[in-house]
């Protein structure tokens, strides 16, 4: 599967971290050469293009990678209680506390959802997030937003953030599994249905258990179509074979006659048991057929059979111990 536009963007990311770690001093010189070829095999491997510096700056918003993962580690330690060194001390708001405001941003997001306006929802949420960054509830409301109007990458990127923030909100790995869903990434989609489940607890909801089931079947029948066939080619030499592996019988046919009215009708030559089992032998021993034509007697038969002697007595026939052998 194909980089997504998500991933691309992460990997130019993490190319401008490596290049900005020589850069402050973080990394020294000895290691430039290893970070260079790492770049290089991040860029091939992604189709990315570092040099491209329009594709860098959306990719990085005008922060670094470093910025903002310190952002991301802020908000995965909202909920650790934190010593009061002043009591005098205002206490200011924590990221992704939402307000009085920012909730009704979100509810006039979802009387917008309802009458299907997703552009005006997604503007409202958005707004909420600018009041109250990284709440999991307006990221997974815009998250489902985005899934609405098609906008499948932005959808998984939300609700991605949302998870990571809080892990147990399983609304949000169900808009998760969706998003991965509908980009085609079944594994993605199943494993964040599962992680649903498990936030949910009890078993998971109906419509989580449906996502897994549907995300499921999907990876199942990718499996079924890329499987090799199960009927093995016959590479026996010395067998001539026509389509589905049954021996060419041309070769018989013509030494017994074919053509000119001088075949005999081949329905009347199948209804024969002891001619039916030596077909089957055939077709089950190619090598046989290739013996076969190098038989004086059934040569013999051919040719009085081709210069109008009848078609010969297939018990007498089959009775030569040669070809009863054979």
């Amino acid at each position: 599967m194909a980089p997504t536009e998500s991933k691309k963007r992460l990997a130019l990311a993490i190319i401008d971290f490596l290049g900005s770690s020589l850069k402050d001093g973080t990394l020294t010189a000895d290691d430039a050469e290893s970070i260079e070829i790492a770049q290089s095999c991040i860029a091939d491997t992604f189709k990315v293009d570092p040099t491209d510096e329009a594709a860098v700056k959306e990719a990085l918003g005008g922060q670094s990678l470093a910025s903002i993962y310190s952002v991301y580690e802020k908000l995965r330690n909202k909920s650790t209680p934190q010593a009061d060194t002043s009591s005098a001390q205002e206490e200011k708001p924590k990221a992704g506390v939402p307000t009085a405001e920012s909730d009704k941003l979100k509810s006039e997001g979802n009387a917008l959802m309802s009458r299907k306006d997703y552009a005006g929802a997604i503007e409202q949420y958005s707004k909420a997030l600018e009041i109250a960054p990284g709440n999991p509830i307006y990221l997974s409301n815009r998250a489902a937003a985005y899934s609405a109007s098609s906008q499948h990458e932005k959808a998984a990127e939300d609700a991605e953030l949302a998870v990571a923030v809080d892990p147990k909100y399983s609304k949000a790995w169900s808009r998760l599994g969706l998003a991965r869903f509908d980009m085609g990434d079944y594994h993605a989609a199943k494993e964040a249905y599962e992680k649903g489940i498990e936030a949910e607890g009890n078993g998971g909801s109906e419509a989580m258990k449906r996502g897994l089931d549907t995300s499921s079947r999907k990876i199942e029948e990718a499996s079924r179509a890329t499987e090799p066939p199960s009927e093995e080619l016959d590479t026996a030499p010395g067998a001539s074979r026509g389509a589905g592996g049954m021996p060419d019988l041309s070769a018989l046919a013509g030494m017994m006659g074919g053509g000119g009215g001088g075949m005999p009708d081949l329905g009347s030559l199948m209804s024969n048991p002891m001619f039916s089992s030596m077909a089957q032998n055939l077709m089950s021993n190619p090598d046989m057929l290739g013996n076969l034509m190098n038989n004086p007697r059934l040569r013999q038969m051919a040719e009085n059979f081709g210069q109008g002697g009848g078609m010969p007595d297939m018990s007498s026939l089959m009775s030569d111990p040669n070809i009863a052998e054979m």
